[in-house]
């Protein structure tokens, strides 16, 4: 039977791309890959993660942009810069930065 690893980062914590110029705060985690199939296979084969890893659905930011990201967990890293997010979605899931964590709202995600 597989393993399934616990979650490194926890929902609404701020974390940023390992490569790509972006960062946001957690709202949802899946233990393991759990999106298309057509989503995996677009991503580079030299660069394309293990599905057996947590996935980490994010409220993400670059310097232009506000979207949602889903990113494998060996691709991210805390972001402890206390930099509040911008994403226009942020008050429908939490509440004041705190500490560099957002607090969930009392809200159904899936």
């Amino acid at each position: 039977m597989e393993k399934i690893r616990s979650a490194k980062y926890r929902i609404g914590q701020v974390v940023r791309h390992r490569v790509y110029p972006f960062r946001g705060v957690v709202f949802d985690v899946d233990p393991i890959f759990d999106n298309s199939d057509d989503w995996y296979e677009a991503i580079p084969e030299d660069i394309r993660p293990n599905k057996d890893q947590p996935f980490y659905h994010l409220l993400a930011e670059n310097e232009e942009n506000e979207y949602i990201a889903y990113v494998s967990e060996q691709n991210l890293v805390s972001d402890d810069t206390g930099e509040p997010i911008r994403h226009p979605q942020l008050d429908e899931l939490f509440d004041q930065l705190e500490d560099g964590t957002y607090h969930a709202r009392d809200v159904e995600i899936h």
